[in-house]
């Protein structure tokens, strides 16, 4: 799995401390931006390189983006044919999004959450599973055929 880090200058400062921890974990890192920290960034900037990205391969790839309050990049991501993406707000968030809805991005509230938080919440979503139960599957594939009929 590689994993996909997008940030504006608000969430900055967590992405580079977040690198460095999955990097010491032996993760591939992909680092879409912020390379530096600059208060007249814009997210979407950085969310839609990151969507991308996640986009070339969403089922082996998956990002996490940090803004102020996780909500902007969360809109960019979700434009992106092929991710999913949602705000990730606490371990139980980041588990029920990866086990029912195999959710491919989180995005983070940088101004709000500390970096021990942010480590809890990324590792139960790089390590938590899909369930694949037939009504998971069903609602995704549903999802899918609105994909079809919005992104040309």
């Amino acid at each position: 799995m590689k994993v996909i880090l997008a940030a504006d200058h608000r969430g900055f400062t967590l992405k580079e401390a977040l690198k460095k921890h999955l990097e010491e974990g032996g993760y591939d890192i992909g680092d879409m931006g912020a390379s530096t920290h600059d208060p007249h960034d814009d997210y979407p900037d950085f969310a839609y390189n990151g969507a991308l990205k996640v986009a070339e391969n969403p089922l082996e790839y998956r990002g996490v983006f940090l803004c102020g309050s996780g909500i902007g990049m969360d809109v960019v991501a979700n434009k992106v044919k092929s991710v999913r993406a949602t705000i990730a707000y606490s371990p139980e968030s980041a588990r029920h999004a990866r086990v029912n809805d195999d959710i491919n991005v989180i995005t983070i509230a940088a101004d709000v959450m500390s970096i021990e938080e942010i480590k809890n919440i990324v590792k139960i979503f790089l390590t938590t599973p899909f369930s694949g139960e037939e009504r998971h599957v069903r609602r995704l594939e549903k999802i899918s055929r609105i994909e079809k009929d919005n992104f040309r």
